[in-house]
């Protein structure tokens, strides 16, 4: 009786044992290849706790012998497979809501590509770059890619220019890397919405000044999802709405529900705008997402644009409309002007900005045009021409 004990202890202790074994396992994958560390960490620890609770209380024959027991350990192990289901549900249905410049996929825009997006000019362009020419090597956003992929197309010679090839002549990093890119020179130019104070910043400690020079207008717009009854928000309501002064759609207009006001991250174009726009108020804290970094640690970022019913978000009018138009968001009217071509085009919309081409010269040269490509200027020339500012047009922008 006593070595029948005996050898159940030390199962016990050995199931114990393989217990705490895999939950470490577990947590080394979760820790390195998973992207849902925070549910799944403490997940673990819980479930290897009440494995080895379990584990405890079959040695305690008093509550071992009671009919419920087994019923118990299989109740309790059924209620984690379903929380665990449960939230992969969740999880699935939140990344569907996501609207995202990720989502783009800016090989449709390749200049040279046989199915490309990209517009071109109604007749042969008036100036033209050769192989044997030096190339201004480009980068700019994620939403004016089409654009300057299209003076690409127009004036560079054809060749299989890869947006995230390093080597390319034609790149596509994003605002926040594309500034980052030129201020370093590793550019020569790039297309963007204007620099944040951190970018002149940084440009200012490199000893560089940033030469902008407006290619086109845009429209900033805000937008909901498109069953929320409010259709029109003043510029004072939404200020207020980013500074956390207004936190409910009740306040203006709307259903009674806390108000979701989604941001962009700092190094992002729109958020630049944004924070132009609002002048010396400053936007609450965005919300956020817990990921995975390095490590197996976690780090936040500011969350990506979700369509719940009582969100609202920002971007420029062609990438919400066009680039990647969502048939289940609704743009919002400003002042009572809604953002669509006409009110673009006469700059009754109250938030037009314009966008820039943009190069980086040392504080000391005479002029913007001291650079060390001799192409640069005569490919900005004829952006600013007919020719380049039909291209603006027909890809969707606005031109100066």
């Amino acid at each position: 009786m006593k070595e029948d004990k005996a050898d159940h202890l030390f199962a016990s202790f050995g199931a114990i044992l393989a217990i705490l074994f895999l939950a470490f396992v577990g947590l080394i994958v979760v820790a390195l290849f998973s992207n849902s560390q925070p549910f799944y960490i403490p997940f673990i620890f819980v479930l290897a706790g009440a494995m080895i609770i379990a584990v405890i209380l079959s040695n305690i024959q008093s509550i071992a012998r009671q009919r419920f027991f087994p019923l118990a350990i299989k109740i309790s192990l059924g209620l984690f497979v379903l929380t665990a289901v449960g939230y992969h549900i969740h999880r699935a249905y939140d990344q569907h809501l996501i609207v995202s410049e990720q989502d783009v996929n800016v090989d449709d825009y390749l200049p040279f590509a046989d199915h490309t997006k990209v517009v071109t000019l109604d007749k042969p362009s008036t100036y033209t770059l050769s192989a044997q020419d030096q190339l201004p090597v480009l980068d700019g956003a994620t939403a004016l890619y089409p654009l300057y992929s299209a003076f690409v197309r127009a004036v560079y010679p054809a060749n299989d220019y890869k947006p995230n090839d390093k080597k390319s002549s034609v790149r596509m990093t994003g605002t926040g890397q594309a500034y980052k890119q030129l201020i370093h020179h590793r550019v020569d130019m790039i297309f963007a919405a204007a620099p944040s104070k951190e970018q002149e910043k940084l440009a200012q400690a490199k000893g560089l000044k940033l030469n902008m020079q407006p290619i086109g207008r845009e429209a900033f717009v805000f937008f909901v999802h498109k069953n929320n009854p409010v259709h029109n928000l003043t510029s004072a309501q939404i200020k207020q709405i980013y500074t956390g002064e207004i936190t409910n759609w009740q306040q203006v207009g709307g259903n009674n529900d806390p108000i979701r006001a989604f941001q962009r991250p700092e190094d992002s174009g729109s958020q630049a705008m944004l924070r132009r726009w609002m002048g010396d108020q400053s936007p609450m804290t965005p919300i956020v997402d817990d990921v995975a970094s390095g490590m197996g640690g976690i780090m936040e970022q500011t969350a990506d644009y979700r369509n719940y019913k009582n969100a609202i978000g920002y971007s420029f009018h062609y990438f919400a409309t066009q680039m990647h138009a969502n048939a289940d968001i609704r743009l919002l009217a400003v002042d009572g002007v809604y953002p669509d071509e006409a009110s673009i085009r006469n700059e009754s919309y109250p938030i037009i900005t314009p966008f820039y081409a943009i190069t980086a010269s040392d504080r000391t040269a005479k002029d913007s045009t001291d650079t060390a490509n001799p192409n640069i200027q005569p490919f900005l020339n004829w952006i600013l021409s007919k020719q380049g500012q039909q291209l603006v047009r027909k890809t969707g922008y606005f031109p100066i």
